[in-house]
């Protein structure tokens, strides 16, 4: 059976067997994400601007240890941060 499988693969004939989940669709795209400091502040002048860890979902101020320095991370406004259900970091670090 096994034989006969890999068989069919490669032929292409289990191309509509195939569950569409195995395909990844790219991660949602979240406009009130910025690459830097600069880019948050064009968008949200005068206010508050956070370090955001979005694995973790929490955010940092400026001055604190991990802003701008998490793996995977964004700038953006404070009020875009409280909506999104982030959560401020509660070390103070």
């Amino acid at each position: 059976m096994q034989e006969h499988f890999f068989r069919l693969l490669r032929a292409g004939g289990l191309a509509g067997f195939l569950p569409l989940a195995a395909v990844a669709a790219p991660p949602p795209s979240d406009n009130s994400q910025y690459p830097t400091r600069a880019a948050a502040e064009d968008h949200c002048p005068g206010e508050v601007i956070v370090w955001v860890d979005l694995d973790a979902r929490v955010y940092y101020f400026r001055g604190q240890d991990r802003y701008g320095s998490t793996k995977r991370g964004a700038y953006m406004c404070q009020r875009d941060v409280k909506s999104g259900g982030y959560r401020q970091n509660r070390s103070g670090r």
